[in-house]
């Protein structure tokens, strides 16, 4: 299982927790990278399938400044014109976010300061899976036995992908009821060519909460994704009402989740 955080960075403004009171949010940002100054930032969420522009302000002199009332804890994105640079999890609290040349971080709230650091994690062992093509580029160079040094290669990209994979699962589970768990879920499962019941989707679901099981978007995966394994068992037909005219699609192809934007994202 591959975690592509440039996707987690785009994908996470989908998702709404629902709470039951209004949440104030001031955010206060500051950018050291000079050719920045004067750019326009724009703070969105999803809207159905859209997203929606909910506020925006000038970086001025390295700083800018966000505020404003929500009904609900949810993840936003920003953005500088239409390029995606981070979420931003808008929750009771004062949101810090530094844009710098090496890193863009949000914190200064408990949902935000777990997200970065999660992030951060991830990162490091990203960076551990390139260092992987440098030491290979440079034995090969160095007349190594390039089937040696694969194999040896290939040891350590599993080790890295196994912590990946850990790092991944406590993540959701320690986040089943907030915004965070069924967050960080679709984008994993998002870049799926279906649904799949695959080890680790039954691990997450056997440890799972009710609120996480009722999320829209885990709750029509997983079921698409039972609804699949009858079909490649052979003990379910695939679903009728899919076009004969059509290219025909794999088993597989013929249950598919809800559109992620168009799905009401949130638990209770």
């Amino acid at each position: 299982m591959k975690v592509m955080v440039k996707t987690l960075l785009t994908l996470l403004g989908a998702f709404t927790v629902l709470t039951s009171c209004m949440n104030s949010y001031n955010i206060e940002g500051s950018s050291n990278v000079p050719t920045l100054d004067g750019r326009m930032l724009f703070l969105k969420v999803y809207e159905g399938n859209d997203m929606k522009n909910i506020d925006s302000c000038d970086i001025v002199h390295g700083q800018f400044r966000f505020s404003g009332n929500v009904d609900s804890t949810r993840i936003a994105t920003l953005f500088m014109d239409d390029e995606s640079l981070m979420p931003v999890v808008l929750e009771s609290g004062e949101i810090q976010i530094k844009i710098d040349n090496t890193q863009q971080k949000v914190s200064g709230t408990p949902l935000n300061d777990k997200l970065f650091k999660f992030i951060e994690k991830y990162n490091q062992l990203e960076s551990e899976v390139r260092e992987l093509g440098h030491l290979q580029s440079q034995a090969i160079m160095n007349g190594h036995d390039i089937n040696e040094v694969n194999a040896r290669l290939s040891q350590k990209a599993a080790q890295i992908a196994e912590k990946e994979d850990k790092l991944v699962t406590s993540f959701i589970v320690e986040n089943f009821d907030n915004v965070l768990g069924p967050a960080v879920f679709f984008m994993i499962t998002a870049g799926n060519r279906y649904p799949e019941l695959s080890p680790w989707i039954e691990d997450i679901m056997s440890k799972a909460t009710d609120n996480f099981k009722n999320d829209p978007y885990v709750r029509d995966y997983y079921h698409k994704a039972q609804q699949n394994e009858a079909i490649m068992n052979g003990t379910a037909m695939p679903d009728s009402s899919v076009d004969p005219s059509a290219t025909t699609p794999t088993p597989n192809e013929l249950a598919q989740p809800e559109d992620s934007a168009s799905a009401d994202m949130g638990a209770e």
